[in-house]
């Protein structure tokens, strides 16, 4: 369910076509710069070959900066009630020459404005130049401005939604008022000192450890940390392997079939899909101020990663367990249960399984307090209530044997179970845990494959334990979980991709028999790609040695 695309150098929409081409010629040096995109609303987008929400939120403010300060106007950067949008305040009395520059502005590039009501775009977006941008800029007190990227196929489209806001103040017995609420003030003298400040400072969405932001001019009250900023580093953990690799495959065949259940057996548990591929690609687009992230592996290594990044490190199994008789180990549990000894891991952080996706723009908050505590998503599926039973499986059983731990502790039986979405966790908390439930949490690392004496500790002991303790707190997320083994599962695929509406979602596959690999193999191939078609940079380059 893509949105269709048409070249502008290759035709479609002609007579729009061509008007683009004479009046941004400079921007046609190369086919298949601009493009005219039809499905929601007609518009004009410049097609890139990295889009990402972060790079174009910088290049919009770039462009209402350079032509405020072109035009001579004076300005100031606010912290606006969204992280994906700058907002910049400017005088009632500049509007003519802001509204000359955003005339003067059309003849560089296609470049849309909206009128904005609180924090909601009203009505259609225009041009800047044409007759409807110029009465926007007449009359708005907000007014939203952007341009719109497109990768080359088509299939990721970004627009306002990270546009930069103008906004008109005006003034009052000696002070300039805001036309709308802001997170710091709604006043400001008309000789407030500026100051200038990183970006970074006025959004959680900055890409904070891998680049130097940009400097902009705001207020002194816009310059201070607020109590709701997490200031501390984040990382990222993932699980990962590959079952189809032949090694580890006599690595696990040396042991047996494998587990106490069928589904802890299954050989669709290991199968890699290229998941983790896109998975970081995800996080990259979406959660750009991730510091450092961990690839926690079985004496293997992806193919396609990069070794020359210096914000990914793969971690071998040996490097966290510290009794070699553990090894080799096929369960997830036991493997989890040492994901707090990562040597330089943050005591903050994100464990991701590979089959985890962030589905849009987060922010550290999304996760975290900026207390330090952890934001636990609660499942409505149930621990069941009755007795441990040998039919349980495995995530029913740890799910019991974690309620039996806690129930004993705290006098508190839990039922829900934890959503299979990002977990956010402390390392100093995991490392308690390993303290307090010594024998529980020894049986379950030396555990080769899953037992039903398991506790499950990231995914729900951890969450339950932080909560009782006061560090953590109950919250929401919007959350799909998919499994490819259901047979409406290219429908709901189809949906995720036209709305991408969800923070976080899970493609899970613990059902398959195994005979139905390829054809779920190519779906998600297909779905992956059209969500995800920028690489990461974790990703090797085209020619790159290994």
């Amino acid at each position: 369910m893509l949105r269709h695309l048409h070249s502008i150098t290759l035709g479609g929409r002609l007579l729009r076509a061509a008007r683009a081409k004479r009046r941004w010629p400079h921007l046609f040096r190369a086919q298949e710069r601009l493009a005219v995109l039809s499905g929601h609303g007609t518009q004009i987008a410049l097609v890139r070959p990295t889009v990402s929400p972060l790079g174009l939120r910088e290049a919009n403010l770039e462009l209402v900066v350079t032509l405020l300060e072109e035009a001579g106007v004076d300005y100031f950067a606010i912290r606006g009630n969204s992280d994906f949008r700058s907002c910049i305040a400017v005088a009632e009395a500049d509007r003519d020459r802001v509204a000359a520059a955003l005339a003067g502005c059309a003849e560089r590039g296609p470049v849309y404005l909206t009128a904005c009501r609180g924090d909601a775009a009203v009505g259609p977006k225009a041009l800047s130049g044409s007759r409807r941008g110029r009465h926007l800029v007449r009359e708005a007190t907000v007014l939203r401005v952007g341009m719109v990227w497109s990768d080359p196929a088509g299939s990721l489209v970004l627009g306002l939604a990270y546009g930069c806001d103008i906004e008109f103040w005006r003034p009052e017995e000696g002070r300039l008022v805001a036309p709308r609420s802001n997170r710091v003030t709604e006043d400001v003298r008309f000789d407030e000192p500026r100051v200038t400040v990183p970006v970074s400072r006025l959004t959680g969405f900055a890409a904070l450890h891998t680049r130097r932001t940009r400097l902009v001019r705001t207020i002194e009250p816009c310059a201070d940390a607020l109590p709701e900023d997490v200031r501390f580093p984040v990382d990222v953990v993932y699980t990962w392997v590959d079952g189809n690799d032949p090694d580890w495959q006599r690595r696990r065949a040396a042991y047996g079939h494998g587990g106490y259940h069928t589904e802890s057996a299954n050989a669709a548990r290991y199968i890699s899909r290229d998941e983790l591929r896109y998975s970081l690609r995800a996080l990259e687009q979406n959660a750009p101020w991730v510091r450092h992230v961990y690839v926690v592996t079985d004496r293997q290594r992806p193919a396609w990663l990069t070794d020359r990044h210096p914000r990914i490190t793969v971690v071998d199994h040996s490097e966290i367990f510290d009794d070699p008789e553990a090894l080799p180990t096929f369960n997830s549990h036991a493997i989890e249960s040492r994901l707090h000894h990562i040597k330089g891991l943050s005591e903050h952080f994100l464990y991701f399984n590979d089959d985890m996706f962030l589905g849009r723009p987060v922010t550290p908050s999304d996760f975290f307090l900026s207390n330090g505590m952890t934001r636990t998503f609660l499942s409505p599926s149930q621990v069941p209530r009755w007795e441990r039973t040998l039919g349980d499986r495995p995530v029913d059983a740890a799910g019991k044997n974690n309620r039996r731990l806690l129930l004993d502790n705290f006098g508190s039986a839990i039922v829900q179970k934890i959503r299979h979405a990002p977990y956010a966790l402390r390392r100093s908390v995991l490392e308690e845990i390993e303290q307090q439930f010594a024998e529980a949490h020894r049986q379950t690392s030396l555990s080769r494959f899953r037992s039903a004496d398991d506790i499950s500790i990231p995914s729900s002991l951890y969450h339950y334990y932080a909560y009782f303790t006061g560090r953590a707190v109950p919250s929401e997320i919007t959350f799909a979980y998919l499994d490819l083994a259901k047979p409406e599962i290219q429908r709901r695929l189809g949906i995720l991709l036209a709305r991408r509406d969800r923070s976080a979602f899970c493609i899970n596959d613990t059902l398959s028999d195994g005979r139905d690999v390829a054809r779920q193999t190519a779906m998600l191939s297909r779905f992956l790609k059209a969500y995800y078609p920028v690489p990461s940079p974790f990703e090797r380059k085209e020619g790159e040695v290994r």
